[in-house]
């Protein structure tokens, strides 16, 4: 009996100095978790800083016109004159079509045959000369000097920096040709194809929706560096949202 009691104390008291068993581990992650983790990360760096450039942002600061050309300009020849040159602090702007500009230096995408309007120059060269290439190169086209705006005056010339948009879109491009007298609202093969917009010189383009900004102050040299305007861009449309409004 009494060996009895003492090996029961030996078993008691060597369950007391036992060390505590570890705490069990976590069951291991579903076979969703992995993803929900990175997706729930993506998103919270998707989600746009309030300084973000966004159509929304640029359409609202450029809501109501203070008018800089004295007189309208027509979206096309033969249609009436509805389109004021516009200005904010900042920029200057319009609202019109797309008509497809492909002129410069030929191509497989803008040349005689695909274009019968085409001309093999544009206003303002590339540095090595050459004429700007439509078909690579998003550029937008100001009317050409007249009594009703001369874009000389509010400092627009070749390699200005201009955002335009259509619909939710935002893409940056150069000054790059010069139009006719009167007329306005055209862009490069390149600049309609990045909008969404069909670029056929036949029969594409838009016939209202699009804006231009262009801004004060931003222009590319050499012209061409297409980079170079979509950083340029980038910062002017910043700077241009941060600047209050009229």
């Amino acid at each position: 009996m009494v060996r009895v009691q003492s090996l029961t104390l030996v078993a008691a008291s060597a369950a007391l100095l036992a060390p505590a068993a570890p705490p069990a581990a976590p069951p291991p992650p579903g076979p969703g978790a992995g993803s929900q983790a990175r997706t729930a990360f993506a998103e919270v760096r998707e989600k746009p800083g309030d300084d973000a450039v966004t159509a929304e942002g640029l359409l609202a600061r450029v809501r109501d016109c203070d008018p800089v050309s004295s007189a309208r300009h027509r979206g096309d020849a033969g249609k009436p004159a509805d389109v004021p040159v516009c200005r904010t602090p900042g920029a200057v702007f319009w609202k019109a079509d797309l008509d497809i500009d492909c002129d410069g230096r030929p191509g497989p995408r803008c040349n005689r045959r695909t274009d019968p309007v085409f001309t093999a120059s544009t206003a303002f060269a590339q540095s090595d000369g050459r004429p700007l290439d439509a078909a690579r190169l998003p550029y937008i086209v100001v009317p050409s000097p007249g009594p009703a705006w001369d874009h000389r005056a509010d400092g627009v010339t070749g390699g200005s920096v201009a955002a335009v948009i259509h619909r939710d879109r935002v893409r940056y491009a150069v000054v790059g040709d010069i139009g006719p007298r009167g007329v306005i609202g055209e862009g490069s093969y390149a600049l309609a194809e990045e909008l969404g917009i069909r670029p056929d010189p036949r029969g594409g383009g838009v016939p209202s929706g699009v804006t231009y900004i262009v801004f004060d102050g931003g222009r590319v040299d050499p012209v061409e560096d297409r980079r170079a305007a979509e950083r340029a861009g980038e910062r002017l449309a910043r700077d241009f949202l941060r600047t209050p409004g009229p």
